[in-house]
């Protein structure tokens, strides 16, 4: 048999090297999904030939990772935030080369399970929230504490990305431009004589019961209102002395004429928005396009896509292209 090589792909992912020689055919595997070529058990220049060709076409094949699920579904629950994000987030991977899908019909508390059970990889938390769902006792108010302390909690098969450091997705503590107080911290030696009103705020991920209040407040008397616009008429007419609405204003109508009161100190616990995956679902590459995400967006843009859902009918998916677009994702 005249001497010669061939390199073929056989039984899957896996390369065999056929080396023929005048005295015998020897064969040498390569599997592609981890590049590590075996043992060649022969000599002479032939097979140095041959080698040559092996690594040639292993640089070609190496990188290719088959391993993990086909398409990458990003969970969402049935919040205009949590649709918005989950886009933006499909979209970035998409364009990392992901094959991706958003995921909705999942209730709030559903997605952390979602994510247990492999029935997405991918969803959007704010930092605050998911800490006290995980630690109901943790302490950490600040962002950076807040985060540390929220990787320690996470479950195995869990992890988290860079947050939003432009976004503060915290509750809003309204008072009237009557009331003499601007921050916060001014604003607890008057909560034994004070009525907070609590309202939700539509659109975003919900805040768990429990975290809207202000740590060293104790009010008065608490009251539930239905909605934004009842909180402000609330307060405008004196029923209420201080307001707590569950996160930023996305009709900016519901706080006009109200001052939202500063809070350096984070009394009310830090609420970042950050991306929450199962371990190993994304390489290296696409949760550096997360954290580019994460760097981009901010409070303002947010609400602002929100507000074009709502009064233009925009879509999730149309407004998550355009802002990628715009910040170069």
């Amino acid at each position: 048999m005249a001497d010669g090589a061939r390199f073929e792909r056989r039984h899957g992912h896996r390369y065999i090297l056929v080396v023929h020689t005048a005295r015998r055919m020897v064969f040498q595997g390569a599997t592609e999904s981890w590049c590590r070529p075996m043992v060649l058990a022969s000599s002479g220049r032939v097979v140095a030939r041959a080698l040559v060709v092996v690594l040639a076409v292993l640089a070609t094949s190496c990188g290719v990772d088959d391993d993990g699920p086909t398409t990458i579904a990003v969970g969402t629950d049935n919040s205009e935030e949590s649709n918005l994000l989950a886009q933006i987030y499909s979209g970035a991977l998409a364009r990392a080369g992901a094959r991706t899908e958003v995921r909705g019909g999942f209730r709030p508390e559903q997605l952390r399970r979602g994510l247990d059970a492999g029935d997405i990889q991918v969803t959007a938390a704010h930092s605050g929230a998911l800490l006290a769902e995980l630690d109901s006792g943790a302490p950490q108010r600040k962002p950076d504490k807040v985060m540390k302390a929220l990787s320690a909690a996470l479950p195995e098969g869990l992890v988290v990305s860079d947050p939003a450091d432009g976004t503060d997705m915290r509750p809003r503590l309204l008072v009237t431009a009557a009331e003499p107080v601007r921050t916060a911290a001014e604003l607890i030696a008057r909560c034994p004589e004070s009525t907070v009103g609590i309202a939700a705020q539509p659109g975003l991920l919900a805040l768990p019961k429990g975290l809207a209040k202000l740590e060293g407040c104790e009010p008065a008397a608490t009251v539930a209102l239905s909605d934004p616009a009842a909180l402000r008429t609330a307060l405008r007419d004196g029923t209420i002395q201080v307001g707590l609405l569950a996160g930023p204003p996305i009709d900016p109508a519901t706080t006009e004429g109200l001052v939202s009161l500063t809070d350096k100190e984070y009394l009310l616990r830090a609420e970042q928005i950050v991306p929450v995956f199962r371990k190993g679902a994304l390489d290296q590459r696409r949760v550096k396009k997360l954290n580019y995400v994460a760097g981009e967006l901010n409070t303002a843009d947010l609400c602002e896509m929100i507000r074009r859902m709502r009064t233009e009918r925009a879509t999730a998916a149309e407004l998550a292209v355009d802002w990628l677009d715009k910040h170069g994702l």
